[in-house]
């Protein structure tokens, strides 16, 4: 979804209207509302519930439908939610479907969003051409006022007011599924003994920064073991209140993050935070951290037997990365 906010910014600037999204997951509503040029957001918990058992799906058909027909990019990589469109008389002829247009050879994904926005589909696609020299490729979120308010509030009561800021990022959505953190299927995952000997060199190299271990509600235990592993002072295990807002407001105000390649280490790049970020077996050309702030990004990729494989990084490798990294307020 962070990504995507390169599509919604030349559709805004063609369009001059707001864009409307439909998505599922918990986490677009917090992201992107009141993001500039975002409008309504329709959300369905499940795109692959059967339709009459889901109530969800029903309901984002009616608004849809009230909403009525116009130009509609579908961005999703399978068919699952096309249905919904169908249903809500949303037909092909008002529809860029991002499967019809293949990926280019090298092509970044905002990028890919970027030409997409500007194919029109056959019916009601009549747009003004803007000038795109004028709107910065790349991924952007706005942080407001209020976001920067609470953050500070928030900070204060864990004794962390005025501190500067390094931030971790070490799960992923596949660390905790069913239980096990080292799954075949999770190519994001990287030993916790790396782990703790990247964070001993950021303490020793960053005496007066505070070190905080992000992640959602499930990983906090992930962070309790690494830290009880470090053995370091100063460093905050955050996984436990961390909410979207708060989170895109920490990465704006931290001087630097380290990370897998995960929606956090995207957002970073969206608020300008500078970032060692350590790809599995996702392709760096096509998802490198990309935002129009044009922060500092050290992508690190490893090889096993020959294939891309995060097993293949080692810390001293991260630890480089952090040296050539150029920080926030350097």
């Amino acid at each position: 979804m962070v990504l995507l906010t390169a599509l919604i910014r030349v559709l805004h600037a063609e369009f001059m209207l707001p864009v409307d999204i439909v998505t599922s997951g918990p986490w677009s509503e917090p992201l992107l509302r009141g993001q500039p040029g975002v409008g309504e957001i329709y959300c369905v918990c499940s795109r692959k519930t059967p339709y009459w058992l889901s109530r969800h799906q029903r309901r984002v058909v009616r608004q849809l439908r009230a909403r009525g027909s116009g130009p509609t990019w579908f961005c999703d990589g399978n068919q699952a939610a096309k249905p919904l469109l169908e249903r809500a008389g949303i037909t092909s002829q008002y529809i860029v479907d991002a499967r019809d247009h293949a990926l280019l050879p090298g092509e970044h994904a905002t990028q890919q969003w970027r030409r997409l926005a500007q194919i029109m589909p056959s019916v009601g696609g009549s747009a003004s051409r803007p000038n795109l020299e004028a709107i910065a490729p790349g991924c952007y979120l706005q942080v407001t006022q209020a976001q920067r308010g609470e953050l500070a509030g928030w900070l204060a009561l864990r004794d962390l007011a005025d501190r500067p800021l390094i931030l971790m990022q070490i799960g992923n959505k596949r660390t905790m599924r069913r239980g096990l953190r080292r799954l075949a299927v999770n190519n994001k995952y990287w030993p916790a003994t790396r782990w703790a000997e990247v964070l001993r060199f950021l303490r020793d190299r960053h005496p007066r920064h505070a070190i905080a271990l992000l992640g959602t509600g499930p990983e906090y235990q992930l962070n309790q073991e690494l830290a009880s592993l470090a053995k370091i002072t100063d460093l905050h295990n955050v996984a436990d209140d961390l909410p979207i807002p708060r989170l895109v407001a920490l990465l704006d105000r931290a001087d630097g993050l380290v990370t897998v390649d995960s929606g956090p280490a995207h957002a970073a790049a969206a608020v300008g935070c500078p970032q060692v970020v350590l790809f599995g077996k996702a392709l760096p050309s096509l998802y490198r951290p990309w935002g129009v702030a044009g922060a500092d990004v050290q992508v690190l990729a490893g090889q096993v037997n020959g294939e891309p494989d995060m097993q293949g990084i080692d810390a001293g490798s991260v630890i480089a990365a952090w040296s050539r990294l150029k920080l926030r307020g350097t």
